[in-house]
């Protein structure tokens, strides 16, 4: 890796040089698109000089890395914006108790939901915690924003949020590389701050005034700091705006003014109505929410925003040209992906050989009401798996599970399933199986182990033995911690069985008080699998399948039907017509079975039984 030079990045590789230039030695994550390759980029090319750590859960990651920062060590947190929501508690107080190393926060938006559950906007949280957001629109601006980020945390004796969105945190661009610095100060624990860090009422009162007195400071500051820029063209029409939202505006009205504001908070209100004085036109540019437009109107500024631009969804520069040009935007909730009209829209899909696919098959056979959570799994939401029902946040399906117990009649309680994910039962899920089981109820909870942290790209966690710095460590044993919990009734399943499953579901079902299956099987993607589980592709003896698509309810995108007429043969040897028949990808099949054991004529052979 050369110290010098120039490097096509994406953004969130970007944010990982930049935290490895300006000496940062501690960096915590829980993996969440589009953030996630923050940390692996960390871990990946700058492991010697940075310890990084894939955390439980974002609230623990923040938590870690405000002691690294108490202690004196440049820290860096990355989350996606949910994500933000989970460690809310110390982001709130941590402005009051201040740093000694630098504590950049990094959160990553997603307009359009590519992969989240909500659209929400974060800057509402730089606001909330009164503290400096900074907001890159390229690669170069996300590596040079985060060393910034660094020394305003450590100057102005406060956390410093970075916010990028989805297209920042993929897209790439070219970066110039620089030196890394040394780390900048002795590591020690430091007693004397006690009062400043220990937040009873008595030294909280007295730190409130210390964190307006701060947020003063920085509005002083945003009017001077070179990230906020004008650049002054026709004075026709002049746009306020930043991030990526810059770069469309950028791209559609090139010969307009701009106010571009990489700070996102707090706005620089002098530079603003110095702006707005001078073009004929002023507009506000921004995905979600109208932030800007909003904190701009309270100035006494005419602007327009929200009224044409929409609050739902991704910009791009065609919205913006013909929302300015014409007022022709879509409504909010019609904007859609662009796509080449000559490809087919494909749904989202479970893998060929997911772990997962057999649950999902037998809870929608047996009809049951699954409280759900966030995690690849929740595609057994789509049909014809259709077997979810909630999905809220992660580890609420436990809690969904909880409260519907608790309020259902007893014929509608059995019939209730609570399914979460490994990585994410460690992540929220642990505390609501203890309340569950404090509290005594009668339910019924199922960890799918797949083994890995699958739907934001195979990341490590507790249950696969190894950290993210590459370290063997222990593996968590879910049916061990489930009795530590003081659940009677555990059952493992193997994820290919479709008759164990079942099998497991019906005694669950049965069992008068707290039941959790664990369902065991490695996510298809991994090395594990395809070393000890996948094997040949299956074929459809074409004499034998009756075209009753009964096999195509368990959704695996390896099989797919044929409308040809015909005949099949019976297992009696008589001869019957059909409209089609199914046939199997041999690119795609992994030998896992779960379609063969879901056909009752036997079709779903491998090769070698044909003859």
């Amino acid at each position: 890796m050369a110290a010098k030079g120039k490097e096509v990045l994406s953004g969130n590789q970007a944010i990982a040089r930049g935290a490895y230039e300006t000496g940062c030695q501690f960096a915590a994550a829980y993996p969440g698109t589009p953030s996630t390759e923050i940390l692996e980029t960390i871990a990946e090319k700058y492991g010697d000089s940075i310890y990084a750590e894939w955390s439980i859960n974002e609230k623990v990651a923040l938590e870690s890395a405000a002691g690294a920062s108490y202690a004196g060590a440049r820290s860096l947190v990355a989350m996606k914006h949910v994500g933000l929501n989970v460690a809310a508690d110390p982001l709130m107080t941590l402005p009051y108790t201040g740093i000694v190393g630098g504590l950049v926060i990094v959160t990553a938006d997603d307009p359009h939901m590519h992969s989240s559950q909500n659209e929400q906007d974060n800057r509402h949280y730089a606001k909330f915690a009164k503290i400096p957001m900074l907001e890159p629109s390229d690669s170069q601006e996300a590596k040079e924003f985060t060393r910034l980020a660094f020394f305003l945390s450590e100057k102005y004796d406060t956390p410093v949020l970075i916010r990028t969105t989805t297209r920042i945190s993929h897209g790439f661009s070219v970066v110039t590389l620089e030196d890394p610095v040394s780390p900048v100060r002795e590591l020690r624990a430091r007693k004397e701050n006690a009062e400043k860090w220990t937040m009873l009422p008595s030294n909280a009162r007295k730190r409130h005034p210390v964190v307006e007195k701060r947020l003063r400071e920085l509005r002083e500051l945003a009017e001077n700091i070179e990230i906020n820029r004008i650049e002054w063209g026709s004075e026709e029409i002049g746009f306020i705006t930043g991030g990526v939202s810059y770069m469309y505006a950028k791209e559609a009205f090139p010969d307009a003014s701009f106010l571009k504001l990489g700070m996102s908070y707090p706005l620089p209100e002098r530079m603003i109505k110095e702006f707005a004085s001078r073009v004929k036109k002023l507009y506000v540019v921004e995905e979600l929410d109208p932030f800007w437009e909003d904190e701009i109107k309270k100035m006494g500024i005419e602007v327009t925003g929200k009224e044409i631009f929409p609050r739902c969804g991704e910009l791009d520069p065609d919205i913006v040209y013909r929302a300015v040009r014409y007022g022709d935007v879509p409504e909010c909730g019609t904007l859609e992906l662009k796509r080449s009209p000559d490809l087919p829209v494909r749904p989202p899909i479970l893998c060929p050989g997911c772990p997962h696919r057999s649950m999902f098959y037998q809870l929608n056979r047996k009809k049951y009401f699954v409280t759900g959570d966030i995690g690849c799994y929740t595609l057994g939401y789509y049909k014809p798996l259709s077997a979810m029902h909630t999905t809220l946040d992660m580890g609420a399906s436990l809690g969904h599970g909880h409260g519907m117990f608790k309020v259902l009649p007893e014929g509608e309680r059995k019939k209730v399933v609570s399914v979460i994910g490994d990585s994410t039962f460690m992540h929220s899920g642990m505390t609501h199986l203890l309340n569950m089981a404090y509290n005594k109820t009668k339910g019924t909870i199922i960890i799918l182990d797949n083994r890995t942290t699958a739907m934001t790209g195979q990341q490590v966690n507790p249950a696969t033995g190894v950290t993210l710095m590459g370290e063997q460590t222990f593996e968590i044993d879910f049916k061990s911690l489930a009795e530590s919990f003081g659940v009677k009734h555990i059952i493992e399943t193997n994820a290919w069985d479709m008759e164990s499953v079942s099998r497991a579901l019906d005694e669950a079902e049965n069992y008068d008080g707290l039941s959790v299956i664990i369902h065991k099987g490695p996510c298809a993607l991994l090395p594990e699998y395809r070393k000890n589980y996948q094997k040949q592709p299956m074929v459809v003896d074409p004499e034998k399948c009756s075209g009753c698509k009964i096999c195509l309810n368990v959704n695996c995108p390896s099989l797919s039907w044929v409308e040809e007429e015909g005949y099949w043969v019976d297992k009696k040897g008589n001869k019957h017509r059909r409209k089609g028949y199914v046939v199997i990808d041999q690119l795609n099949c992994t030998g896992c079975e779960v379609c063969a054991q879901s056909c009752p004529f036997d079709a779903i052979i491998f090769p070698e039984r044909s003859e």
